[in-house]
């Protein structure tokens, strides 16, 4: 069983990650043609929604009590599974 403490300090290393790709994201968006452009937005838009659901949960987990942890983490690998895929969809192509 992971530690608490460690765990919660994971996830926020990877929101720091996540939010330094989407930053990258919109450095692209803003040098991308016309037609391109909506299409970066779209997908910038998607991925900030799920990085703040993933920033909600993890603040969730960080207040829950130790009884109701456990039960939260394995939801929160569920949807941080998710969102880190769709990190890794979206720079694939936007390579």
């Amino acid at each position: 069983m992971i530690d608490r403490k460690t765990y919660i300090e994971k996830m926020k290393a990877q929101m720091d990650e996540w939010d330094a790709q989407l930053e990258q994201l919109e450095s692209k968006a803003e040098t991308a043609k016309t037609e391109m452009r909506q299409h970066y937005d779209d997908q910038m838009a998607r991925l900030q929604t799920q990085r703040e659901e993933a920033r909600e949960m993890l603040q969730k987990m960080s207040e829950a009590s130790e009884a109701a942890w456990e039960d939260m983490r394995k939801g929160m690998e569920t949807a941080w599974e998710a969102t880190s895929k769709a990190f890794m969809d979206a720079f694939s192509r936007f390579k």
